[in-house]
């Protein structure tokens, strides 16, 4: 359908705040197969509806994957008051029997998937490691990715975007919503709105629940769509007479053996994946290579995970993006140093700091150009490195 193609772009734009080499795009499939099945099992509501019985064992192994697992805990919890809600509005006797049987299949569910999360090699010590970052404050006000969206950046544009689709949708749809669709809609509007972490899993949860309500509506009787609605359906005449499902699968095994080759064919590069080097220290770090550096360097919490993948293990960093690792004291430290306040320097001396790389324009590397005791040894329009002399 067009529709759910145009809203599916939307929310790839969206989701490219968080385009990141990083375990949570784990989270976001998992995140759509679970609500694929919890909303399922939502609409069958019948007494022989086994797929949901699959949750618990998805939460085993979301658990032992990405702290987003309690994404998973949440959807169910909304479903499970959207039950609770049909309870209390609804008169017919046979309609509430039925959502009574679901609550309670609902409830059970949630209740093996809440064990299952606990068989992972923390135990519970998991949860309160995660609820305990999400609590803390500090971490919450100094981490970029928690904070609010830039309202200028263009996937919070996207994501408002997707925001008005879905109040458009329901009034295409000319019908009553269900209860778990506008809890579900009002969670990932605030979600996504609270902070920019959250707008991918918003989104993806935005345009499920948009495209199933353009689906209800009329929209297929706008003269506009209407020639545009024929053509998946010629398209799909024409794969079933070229039977050209094949190439599809060449394509992918063809593009997974260049992958697989470092991006050579033959011996000669075809694809070229690389980090921007206007964004990344990437020459600095090739000069730090070449020297054959083995000191521990201090750098950006952005950057750290970029030098752990170039260096890693002849060079290990003080700090990465993986904040909860270090604790709410050490990235004070951090931040004292970053920000040149009172005793910064006492810190990088504590911390036996004897390599920085920073970026070309920051507090840091013109307090160390000044700083007796070090000097600069590389610079670039990206980066400086200072050494201790």
């Amino acid at each position: 359908m067009i529709a759910t193609a145009v809203l599916f772009l939307i929310c790839i734009v969206a989701c490219s705040i968080h385009f990141l080499a990083r375990p949570h795009v784990v989270s976001w499939l998992i995140t759509v197969v679970w609500f694929w099945i919890a909303d399922s099992s939502y609409r069958r509501n019948g007494p022989r509806d086994y797929g949901i019985w699959w949750l618990p064992l998805l939460m085993l192994l979301w658990a032992n994957l990405h702290g987003g697992f309690l994404m998973g805990l949440v959807l169910l919890g909304i479903f499970l008051v959207a039950d609770l809600l049909k309870l209390l509005r609804c008169r017919d006797p046979e309609q509430r029997q039925t959502a009574s049987q679901h609550a309670r299949r609902l409830g059970a569910i949630f209740g093996l998937s809440a064990i299952a999360s606990l068989i992972n090699p923390y135990g519970y010590k998991l949860h309160v490691h995660v609820s305990q970052y999400l609590a803390n404050r500090f971490l919450m006000q100094h981490i970029d990715e928690f904070r609010r969206p830039n309202i200028r950046g263009l996937p919070m544009q996207f994501f408002l975007l997707l925001v008005v689709l879905t109040l458009v949708g329901i009034f295409v749809a000319r019908a009553k919503l269900r209860w778990v669709e506008w809890l579900l809609i009002l969670f990932s509007a605030i979600s996504g709105l609270y902070a920019a972490r959250n707008i991918p899993g918003a989104a993806m949860l935005l345009t499920m629940i948009a495209a199933s309500l353009f689906s209800r509506g009329t929209i297929g009787s706008w003269p506009l769509l209407t020639r545009l609605q024929a053509f998946p359906s010629r398209m799909d005449n024409l794969e079933m007479r070229l039977r050209g499902h094949l190439w599809p699968i060449l394509l992918v095994l063809f593009s997974t053996t260049i992958c697989f080759h470092q991006g050579t064919l033959f011996g000669k590069p075809v694809m070229d994946a690389h980090f921007d080097a206007k964004r990344f220290p990437a020459r600095a770090v090739d000069v730090l290579q070449q020297r054959g550096i083995r000191e521990p360097v201090f750098t950006l919490d952005s950057w750290g995970g970029y030098l752990i993948y170039r260096l890693y293990p002849q060079v290990t960093v003080f700090i990465d993006d993986r904040h909860d690792f270090y604790g709410e004291p050490y990235l004070r430290d951090y931040l004292k140093v970053l920000h040149i306040e009172p005793g910064w320097n006492q810190v990088l001396g504590r911390l036996g700091v004897k390599l920085v790389l920073v970026p070309a324009k920051s507090k840091l590397g013109d307090a160390l150009q000044h700083e007796p005791g070090w000097k600069a040894t590389y610079s670039d329009d990206v980066a400086r490195v200072f050494e201790r002399t």
